[in-house]
């Protein structure tokens, strides 16, 4: 299966979201609008909406609301796209200048309040209350994750446990939040709700390991990002972390003065550092386990394209580039 076959499976639900985010998108503040179109039309892989739809779709169930809540964890993931990169004060995603950079931090900020509100008002429509459960604990943890992230910053004593609590929360949770309330919305049995939420906590520790990794083995033009971010904002990812815990002692100086110090003055000898220690094949190998582990609890599926179009979407999420 190429990797545009798994969205092909589902091609007419995914036009029918994008057609909802466009209508979702209208507010009599013209502002609002023009950010939220510049952003939600800068396109990305798209892949929390489309496991929505392949994970109800696995399940027999293909209607409206799926498509709804498909387009509410999109708004959801957009909105934090936004804060995200005040609070990076990044300049670049998807290839594009960043919100913040054309518009500035504060209307960014508050037009991620706006899509985020109007999600949980799709929420409403939605009206079933077990996936706005869910949902609704997903975006705590996601702040819970990001502040996390935040606290960590510049702090070369942060462990791999404590790594993996900040992805879990910031990424992996909205990607389980996808398959779990798609699960629930189809009426899926116990057993199928509890696996389809574990597939997402999975392939989303896989898909961050992997965009870690990317930091250091990518290049700008192919990730639509600069590579060396991470360490010139200071995260201490876990290229970083394993090279100076197995590292020589003078790999480990180096990765801990760049992590304290911020910037990419020695990004040259930290990519040599993390690729001579074995930090970015580690980091691979993890990645792999857990999307391994991913497809495993796709077991409990009917089989059916939409269960092998999921198969396919997880080794695309750690054999991509970008």
């Amino acid at each position: 299966m190429q990797p545009q076959a798994f969205y092909r499976v589902v091609a007419d639900d995914f036009n029918a979201v994008d057609g909802i985010i466009r209508k979702q998108l209208t507010s009599h503040v013209p502002l609002v609008e023009k950010i939220g179109d510049y952003i939600v039309s800068a396109g990305g892989k798209r892949l929390r909406p489309l496991l929505v739809l392949l994970s109800g779709s696995a399940l027999g169930y293909r209607n409206d609301q799926l498509r709804l809540l498909a387009a509410i964890i999109e708004f959801l993931h957009t909105s934090t796209l936004l804060h995200d990169d005040v609070v990076d004060a990044s300049g670049l995603r998807r290839g594009r200048s960043t919100a913040n950079s054309l518009w500035g931090n504060a209307p960014s900020v508050l037009v991620g309040d706006f899509l985020y509100a109007r999600s949980f008002e799709m929420m409403v429509e939605l009206a079933s209350m077990p996936v706005m459960r869910i949902i609704s604990q997903a975006t705590r943890v996601i702040a819970e994750g990001e502040v996390l992230q935040l606290s960590k910053i510049r702090d070369a004593s942060t462990t791999e446990e404590t790594y993996m609590e900040v992805i879990r929360g910031k990424t992996a949770m909205l990607f389980e939040a996808s398959s779990h309330s798609a699960a629930v919305l189809a009426g899926a049995s116990a057993e199928q709700a509890e696996a389809l939420r574990q597939f997402g906590d999975l392939l989303g520790i896989a898909f961050q390991l992997v965009d870690d990794l990317l930091d250091y083995r990518g290049d700008a033009e192919t990730l639509g990002k600069n590579v060396g971010d991470d360490l010139a904002e200071g995260k201490p990812t876990l290229p970083l972390i394993y090279t100076m815990r197995e590292g020589t002692p003078e790999q480990a100086a180096l990765v801990r003065k760049a992590i304290q110090k911020g910037g990419i003055e020695d990004l040259s000898s930290i990519l040599d550092a993390v690729e001579a220690a074995g930090a970015l094949d580690y980091t691979a190998r993890l990645a792999r386990d857990h999307a391994d582990r991913a497809i495993a609890c796709l077991d409990v599926l009917p089989d059916n394209e939409y269960r092998d179009a999921m198969i396919e979407l997880t080794r695309f999420a750690v054999a991509r580039t970008h």
